[in-house]
């Protein structure tokens, strides 16, 4: 079974509107919605990707990247295809775009089998966009915690409020995208909104996930230091202990720009000390990155970080062992 009514849809006189992103497609019969995998059929919504999986693999939870949730752990992450944006820098554009995509049939339970086969802790629902796969990824969801395993997103952020707060019951962290703060970038090249997706921050974090937050800096798009400076405010506005991270664009999908220059990321990284706990560069060669997580209170070195080799080193219950901080680490 690869198809399954969806939820978050009305019926209106034939036409469906969707309701699980700020999209609201309105949906003829027989034809899907902006993400491609959510289709009009005689008046109902299907998702038509239900268990079907482009991609598995167990990997360090620092991939994702989490950097204070089980850090050092390796994480079961699996991703379907299709996705509500359209990024034209996109680094997974061969499944997030490309609908013939090669996917096979899972069923949750065979998913959380595999997870708990694995020795994962959890389960991380990642690779193209995951709320487009919300019915797929609640029932996943719902049998891991049974089992007590956790539960990871990694999303754009470009969803409604009501799905995102039924999602709160069931995924224990997620790592959202905020790909720029100009509200003219998200409409006319990602093709979403930034307002939306600062309430998907606000709303996960009051809801009670472990929030982390992801920005890939790419040249010509956002590489504005006033701009990146007003989008760490944003995240200290919701919460200084969230970690950003700053992520290395490479040519990829339709952007052919050169890699982004790895001093400017550096740069990025300094202002956005000044305002947030915990900052970090990834897509970088290990010897450029600034990726340790140090006590902003006494700078010892919590955790050491090396590529994704990891080492926890002074952390206890969440706290700084030297001086007891409130790190927000869950470990």
């Amino acid at each position: 079974m690869s198809s399954i009514e969806a939820q978050y849809y009305v019926n209106k006189g034939g036409t469906v509107e969707c309701r699980l992103c700020p999209h609201r497609c309105h949906i003829s019969e027989g034809k899907s919605g902006i993400c491609g995998v959510r289709e009009n059929r005689k008046g109902k919504l299907y998702s038509t990707i239900y268990g079907e999986v482009t991609s598995m693999a167990m990997d360090p939870i620092e991939k994702k990247p989490l950097y204070h949730f089980y850090p050092g752990s390796e994480i079961f992450s699996i991703g379907t295809k299709g996705c509500n944006l359209r990024c034209p820098f996109c680094q997974n554009w061969s499944i997030s775009q490309d609908l013939s995509a090669r996917s096979s049939y899972r069923s949750p339970e065979e998913i959380v089998k595999m997870a708990e086969g694995s020795g994962s802790f959890g389960i991380a629902y990642t690779y193209s966009e995951p709320t487009i796969w919300f019915e797929f990824v609640k029932d996943c969801s719902l049998a891991a915690k049974e089992r007590g395993l956790k539960n990871v997103l990694v999303t754009n952020g470009f969803v409604n409020p009501e799905p995102l707060k039924e999602m709160t019951g069931f995924i224990d962290a997620m790592n959202i995208d905020l790909k720029c703060y100009s509200h003219d970038t998200y409409k006319k090249v990602l093709k979403a909104g930034l307002d939306a997706v600062k309430e998907t921050i606000k709303g996960a974090h009051a809801g009670g996930c472990h929030v982390e937050v992801t920005t890939l800096v790419v040249p010509g798009m956002n590489d504005n230091m006033k701009e990146l400076v007003e989008l760490a405010e944003f995240i200290a506005s919701v919460d200084k202990k969230i970690p950003w991270h700053l992520s290395r664009y490479y040519p990829s999908y339709k952007y052919e720009k050169p890699a982004t220059n790895v001093s400017f990321l550096t740069e990025v990284w300094e202002e956005g000390n000044r305002i947030l706990d915990f900052v970090f560069t990834g897509n970088v060669h290990p010897s450029e990155s600034r990726s340790d997580t140090v006590c902003p209170n006494c700078n010892t070195v919590i955790i050491s970080r090396t590529g994704y080799h990891t080492v926890v080193k002074e952390l206890e219950n969440g706290k700084c062992k030297s001086c007891g901080h409130e790190l927000g680490i869950i470990h």
